[in-house]
């Protein structure tokens, strides 16, 4: 997918073909092997991987995830998509990804801090704060951003908190950064509504994926007046076309790590939970939700990606023909909520200087909002989607960056 789309963007922008590889491949991949002590006395190996983009523009920037269905393929793709991402929203970071081959709810909370703290160890010679900055993702969250920061620290032998962003609070985290996603979606999904004359109060959302950017989302969308009607995750989904108890929802999730078990009378087949019609369907799980097939039978008027390419590219030829019937808000700006407020809190580390909450948010919107604009005049100019003028930006400006510093030697 990754591939496909840079390939589509290159075509776009005239890009000859002796400079694509350069653009597409990583400076660096890295593999290592992270053993540990099991409760039970066993030995047992996960394999860990990072993968850096590139490093024309500062350091490279991406979080670590805990999945069993990781791989360097995996984690290539998202760091390209990464770069994408910080060059669209004006960030001094290339892209990076990385992560563990590991379900983590199989993990003891000791055995979880012990593969934590040995994937840092086996990373320390790739990154540094302005090497490689790591952040939370899908399986991992504040307390493994702790346990890395610690670890990372241990070795040099005073505190970095400035090496991972995602951090609690009292570790060196920023006010803001657990809900920096979900606040980007939902901004964004305002904007988009303020574009194509959506009148927002009374609208409905559905939410593929109740995570920590799903749940933020459903919370801020249901603030701004708009219906929940539907809510998944990976153990149960429900629908209801009066309203879902988002506030509810969300604690319970919390409180019990997963959807299910929470009703029974609004259960929903989980296939079908997308195809239902609402104003904002906002995907927020894993990579190619959405098909081709998918992407003819939805019924929303905005998709905000909340996810990381939750959209084929196939899906995208058959999105581009109803393009006035579902405007699309791309994951690379959609979802880049995150990133800025980890660019906040590096800056933060960096400076020993802390800002409120509410500087965090406004600065947060107003990048988000120029990012915005810049993606919806570029669209338009070149008559193209979202997503291709989108990427086409981020491209363009690791292109220059790359062009103006040459070739070494």
């Amino acid at each position: 997918m990754a591939k496909r789309q840079f390939e589509d963007i290159a075509d776009h922008i005239g890009i000859p073909d002796s400079e694509r590889a350069r653009l597409l491949y990583p400076k660096r991949a890295i593999a290592v092997s992270c053993p540990i002590h099991r409760d039970d006395g066993t030995t047992e190996v996960f394999q860990g991987y990072r993968v850096q983009h590139h490093l024309s523009l500062g350091a490279t920037k991406g979080g670590v995830r805990f999945s069993p269905n990781v791989d360097v393929g995996e984690v290539a793709a998202l760091a390209i998509w990464m770069s994408w991402k910080c060059a669209l929203a004006g960030l001094p970071y290339g892209g990076a990804k990385g992560g563990v081959t590991v379900d983590p709810r199989t993990l003891s909370p000791r055995e979880l801090e012990a593969l934590s703290r040995r994937y840092m160890q086996e990373m320390i010679p790739f990154v540094g704060p302005h090497t490689d900055v790591m952040a939370p993702d899908v399986g991992t969250n504040e307390q493994v951003m702790a346990w890395f920061m610690d670890t990372y620290s241990i070795n040099c032998g005073h505190t970095v908190t400035e090496i991972v962003t995602g951090k609690p609070v009292s570790c060196g985290g920023t006010a803001g950064r657990r809900e920096a996603t979900g606040r980007g979606v939902t901004h964004t999904a305002m904007r988009a509504a303020e574009t194509i004359g959506l009148e927002v109060s009374g609208s409905t959302a559905i939410i593929q994926g109740f995570g920590n950017v799903g749940s933020v989302a459903a919370i801020e969308l249901a603030a701004r007046g708009v219906k929940i009607i539907g809510v998944s995750d990976h153990s149960a989904c429900y629908f209801d076309r009066n309203g879902l108890p988002v506030a509810e929802l969300e604690q319970y999730a919390a409180h019990h790590g997963c959807l299910s078990g929470f009703s029974t009378e609004l259960l929903e087949d989980p296939q079908e939970l997308p195809y239902h019609a609402c104003d904002f369907l906002v995907p927020a799980a894993m990579e190619r939700m959405i098909d081709a097939h998918a992407a003819r039978r939805l019924r929303c008027r905005i998709l905000a990606e909340g996810a990381n390419g939750p959209t084929t590219p196939e899906a995208d030829t058959v999105l581009a023909q109803r393009k006035d019937e579902i405007f699309v808000v791309p994951d690379i700006l959609c979802n880049a909520g995150g990133v800025v407020v980890s660019y906040f809190e590096w800056v933060q580390d960096l400076q020993k200087l802390f800002w409120e909450e509410e500087e965090v948010n406004t600065q947060l919107f107003r990048i988000m909002d120029r990012s915005f604009a810049q993606m919806l005049a570029r669209s338009r100019a070149d008559g193209i989607s979202n997503r291709l003028a989108a990427m086409a930006i981020g491209v363009e400006k690791v292109r220059q960056t790359k062009a103006a510093r040459g070739l070494f030697p």
